[in-house]
């Protein structure tokens, strides 16, 4: 990665599925328990510098009710100026409001984490790079449902869309 040179207060972190029964998922090459403490701790980190934390989980459409696990993982809990998107797609942008909410926060980059690589993480990677965002990947904040899916995608997709970067570099970007 190159000098990566960020704005905080203009910087989303959008984590993405942090639930119970996709941080229990077999995932690769991180278990689920290793990305729900690397993206706390950016999250802590993103908003001690002034910038906005994004939790995002997904709901089935057109079931009566959620599979258990499906709320936001404990440790998860929005905190005051956090904001929190339910989706339906794999993706946080469709028909969740996110675009707006970013935009009138001033938003410019939108750094990702979460799970699963090469699903959730991706389509919103992907939607935000077509919304004209600056895209942040946290290569280490996430892991995907195969190894040779997560390196797929942190080594050829996201350099085609964005910057990628370790969880150390991006903390050292925020200053």
């Amino acid at each position: 990665m190159t000098n990566l040179e960020l704005d905080p207060r203009r910087t989303a972190l959008v984590l993405v599925d942090l639930m119970p029964r996709i941080i229990a998922l077999p995932t690769e090459p991180y278990p689920g328990t290793d990305v729900l403490a690397r993206c706390l701790t950016l999250a802590a980190a993103v908003r001690a510098a002034g910038g906005l934390v994004v939790f995002v989980r997904v709901e089935r459409p057109g079931v009566a009710e959620q599979p258990p696990g499906s709320e936001l993982a404990v440790e998860c809990a929005p905190e005051p100026g956090d904001v929190q998107i339910v989706k339906r797609t794999l993706g946080a942008f469709h028909n969740t409001g996110l675009d707006d909410i970013l935009r009138s926060r001033g938003v410019r980059t939108v750094v990702l984490g979460g799970l699963v690589t090469n699903f959730g993480v991706e389509s919103t990677g992907r939607a935000a790079d077509e919304h004209d965002y600056d895209v942040v990947f946290v290569s280490d904040a996430m892991a995907g449902l195969h190894g040779y899916a997560h390196t797929f995608a942190v080594d050829y997709v996201f350099p085609r869309l964005g910057v990628v970067c370790t969880g150390d570099e991006f903390l050292a970007s925020l200053g």
